[in-house]
């Protein structure tokens, strides 16, 4: 299955690491022009000297008003993963006032922010685009010490649909890929203790976490024009936990 973004260009947000870093890796690979989005600038340049192709922007998505500057920087845009996310975990009674706002900006407020620059500018060109929401498994399902994480993807799963209603009828579609745990670096720290992944695996039919580069390649699928029916949908990349 060859996919092929030539002329596309195409956001990354949390670009730095992790799924992102890959993501757009597989992007440069496949022909699209990248532009990278993420806090970190040393690990964004780092990233810049292994793809020198792709242009990037450091910027902490959390602030409404420095996103939209360097949005404006940015020009036009076909394709966008909404990559970027904050996990803060621990009981709700021990929930902070900051701890919430800090999550919805990141994985909310910076979702709907930068989408709608994009659909703004699909729409002014008249021209179709995709929109891909990294969401999760803990959209649908409850997580312990997950509470504040699972109302924001739950909202980001609220957001897509609506928004792939709304733009349906201008060619704009928007989905999500709704992981398990990914083993990125953080992912093989923060699971590699048995005793704390053993219970997450047994409610997982395929017994194991997920690799990063199958999160890649759900992505890359709802990018393309493989997916070209597919809107308000959500991709679950979590070995059938949600299923049971």
């Amino acid at each position: 299955m060859e996919i092929n973004f030539n002329g596309k260009r195409t956001l990354v947000t949390g670009a730095s690491q992790g799924i992102g870093r890959e993501l757009v890796k597989k992007l440069v690979a496949c022909g699209a022009k990248v532009i990278a989005v993420a806090r970190n600038k040393e690990l964004l340049e780092k990233l810049q000297k292994e793809l020198p192709s792709i242009d990037i922007f450091a910027a902490d998505l959390a602030d409404w008003r420095r996103t939209e500057e360097v949005l404006a920087q940015i020009g036009d845009i076909d394709l966008l993963v909404n990559n970027a996310a904050l996990a803060i975990l621990g009981p709700l009674t021990e929930a902070k006032e900051e701890d919430v706002d800090r999550i919805i900006a990141i994985n909310v407020k910076a979702v709907i922010n930068i989408s709608k620059y994009v659909v703004n500018n699909l729409l002014a060109r008249k021209v179709p685009g995709t929109i891909v929401n990294i969401s999760s498994q803990a959209s649908v399902a409850g997580l312990n010490n997950h509470t504040l994480y699972c109302a924001t993807k739950g909202a980001v799963d609220a957001f897509t649909r609506a928004a792939a209603l709304e733009y349906g009828k201008y060619g704009i579609r928007f989905n999500n890929v709704n992981p398990t745990v990914i083993l990125t670096d953080m992912g093989k720290l923060g699971w590699s203790d048995p005793k704390i992944a053993a219970p997450l695996l047994e409610r997982i039919p395929l017994r194991r976490f997920g690799e990063v580069d199958e999160v890649v390649n759900a992505v890359i699928f709802l990018l393309s024009d493989m997916s070209s029916m597919t809107t308000g949908s959500n991709l679950y990349v979590d070995g059938g936990f949600v299923a049971v």
